[in-house]
């Protein structure tokens, strides 16, 4: 019996001595697990561009199918510019109307037509002279009886009207001496401009037949073919951009801690042995549920932070929505070695 008891307490002690060795390691492996790689799941996030005409027409030409490499600058696409050609041919006739328009009224009028002011008002002027003796004697043969007070009447109108002739005559010529107002000036010079600013639009219009690529690419689709009708900012090509090479990943909380922007990391995929260098450029201040399309060591119900890393040397190799696996090998407190986009 008592050899019994011995061998229960010989194994009580036994297994108390294994938890607390176990729990021991457990707790040391804990406080000890911040100082190796931290490693982090996540997907490659390329962004792509939908490529449209601002205007509207008739697609003449497609120089590139998908799978074609693409250098930024390059000419993707284009409009039939006929319409295009020909609006800026009548914007510019516009333009060169009220050019002359402007030039005209700035100028004033042409000397022979001064000369013609001038000589009318010659004219206004002895007819005023003539009109004027006229009435005068008129008016001493109404004194002596051989005069009627009807024609002395009709004399004195005539008098008046060579008189305002002459008024009219003076202003004409002071007018085409001093030339055009100001204000017709002024008018003529806003006309001038609303015809360049159409000549402007025309010319971009036309410019907009050509559809160039913004950046170095890969053609992923290729929505349209020649002879369709295009509205404005319907796309044509969908192009993958080859850079930024992006990778949208996850930490815990828990190692919240050990990533900062700047962080250096390494990416790898499944297909290829490759470590691609990489930052960290973005950590979201908001904690989320963990996107069952993440795969992580921790429980899905954890919260989880959003990371945007930079991968700093990508190439075809990394493709949209790829797993990678991204590995902070920086130390604890490590300084940031700059901030990524």
């Amino acid at each position: 019996m008592k050899t019994l008891r011995g061998t229960k307490a010989v194994m009580l002690v036994a297994t108390i001595a294994v938890v607390a060795v176990g729990a021991g390691l457990f707790w040391f492996q804990r406080s000890n697990g911040d100082s190796g790689p931290l490693r982090l799941y996540g997907n490659v996030d390329i962004r792509e561009v939908q490529l449209a005409f601002r205007q509207p027409g008739r697609v003449a030409r497609m120089n590139f199918d998908e799978g074609d490499a693409i250098a930024a600058g390059a000419r993707m696409a284009a409009l039939d510019a006929q319409p295009y050609r020909e609006a800026l041919a009548a914007a510019e006739a516009s333009v060169q109307v009220a050019q002359a328009e402007l030039a005209k009224l700035r100028r004033g009028l042409r000397p022979q037509e001064i000369t013609q002011a001038r000589e009318a008002l010659g004219q206004a002027q002895a007819g005023a002279t003539d009109a004027e003796r006229n009435y005068e004697r008129q008016s001493r043969l109404l004194a002596s009886g051989a005069s009627s007070q009807r024609t002395v009447d009709a004399a004195r109108t005539a008098r008046d009207q060579a008189a305002a002739g002459v008024n009219a005559a003076k202003a004409a010529l002071s007018q085409a001496m001093e030339g055009f107002r100001k204000e017709d000036i002024a008018a003529a010079e806003a006309r001038l401009a609303a015809a360049q600013a159409a000549r402007t639009q025309a010319a971009t219009a036309l410019a907009d037949t050509e559809l160039l690529a913004p950046s170095d690419g890969t053609v992923i689709a290729r929505v349209r073919e020649p002879g369709s009708m295009v509205a404005s900012q319907s796309p044509v090509y969908s192009l993958s951009l080859d850079a930024p090479v992006v990778v949208r990943a996850y930490v815990g909380e828990p190692h919240l801690g050990r990533v900062a922007p700047g962080t250096a990391v390494l990416v790898r995929s499944d297909s290829s042995p490759r470590a691609y260098r990489g930052q960290v450029g973005f950590v979201s201040p908001r904690a989320e549920f963990t996107p069952k399309t993440v795969e992580t060591p921790e429980l899905r119900t954890d919260l989880v932070y959003r990371l945007r890393i930079v991968v700093q040397d990508g190439d075809a190799a990394l493709r949209q929505g790829m797993p990678v696996t991204v590995e902070l090998a920086s130390p604890p407190g490590a300084p940031a070695s700059g901030r990524a986009g």
